[in-house]
């Protein structure tokens, strides 16, 4: 669903504490689903009621629904025109809950082009970077992300897409990162460049592993403000080899908070 913002945020061995605690189960076509699949996720947002793991939902009418209300199902599936199932996350042992369920097509090329948004005259990226765990299942069982903890972008990388795709509603939920470094006055996507190195924010340490392909997601509507647009995949995939942001990995856990230096190394 739509990201929101933090000024304070625990960070463990599995990311952003609270972050993808729950997830929606397509009862149609079976396994755990996020909007690469189910567009209309991105019109819904969440945030914690302060209760045991109970998420409250904002659907796109503005109405509200609990997790723990009985009638929560029915009326995620009515906002999303698609029946669904609410689920909170489940043990990493609990591999069944995490396995893929049927593709859409029976043509895999096809498939892989329609989860990553590519035209047909336009490149996949490199899956060899993706952990083969992520062929059985929809996320590494015991988490629902979809390959690695965190995702880190920069300022700078925010505002060169801008300039490159004027036209765009270029703004961060777009983009669903997990931290973002302000890195000033400098120019392009300076975080490539962190590939291979660590990072530490305050007092955590991250390792950064590869760069992020980007898919789908990047190109629906968020919210009730921000249209569907593929401008800024085109860009992605044409002029910055597919890729936008960096994944991380955590050496060391703590707290990260709004302010912190950030020191690459």
């Amino acid at each position: 669903m739509v990201g929101g913002t933090v000024s304070t945020v625990a960070v463990n061995d599995l990311g952003l504490v609270g972050d993808r605690g729950w997830a929606v189960r397509d009862l149609e076509r079976g396994g755990i689903r996020g909007a690469k699949k189910i567009g209309g996720l991105m019109q819904l947002s969440a945030e914690y009621t302060g209760e045991s793991n109970v998420v409250a939902i904002t659907l796109p009418d503005r109405s509200i629904v609990r997790s723990d209300e009985v009638d929560v199902h029915a009326r995620l599936s009515e906002a999303l025109a698609h029946p669904v199932h609410l689920e909170a996350l489940a043990p990493s042992t609990d591999l069944e809950h995490y396995r893929r369920g049927p593709s859409d097509t029976d043509d895999f090329m096809a498939e892989l082009r329609g989860v990553f948004g590519r035209d047909d005259d336009e490149p996949l990226p490199d899956l060899s970077i993706f952990p083969p765990v992520i062929m059985e299942f929809e996320s590494p069982p015991g988490t629902y992300y979809d390959v690695f903890p965190l995702m880190l972008m920069t300022t700078s990388a925010l505002r060169s897409v801008a300039a490159a795709v004027p036209e765009a509603a270029v703004d961060v939920r777009r983009f669903r990162p997990s931290l973002v470094v302000d890195t000033g006055d400098a120019d392009g996507h300076p975080e490539f460049e962190w590939v291979g190195r660590t990072v530490r924010i305050g007092e955590v340490e991250l390792a950064i592993g590869a760069k992020c392909p980007r898919c789908v997601m990047v190109t629906r509507a968020v919210g009730q403000d921000m249209p569907a647009d593929r401008s800024v995949l085109r860009h992605i995939v044409r002029d910055l080899d597919q890729n936008l942001g960096v994944y991380a990995t955590v050496i060391r856990p703590g707290t990260i908070r709004v302010g912190d230096t950030v020191v690459v190394s």
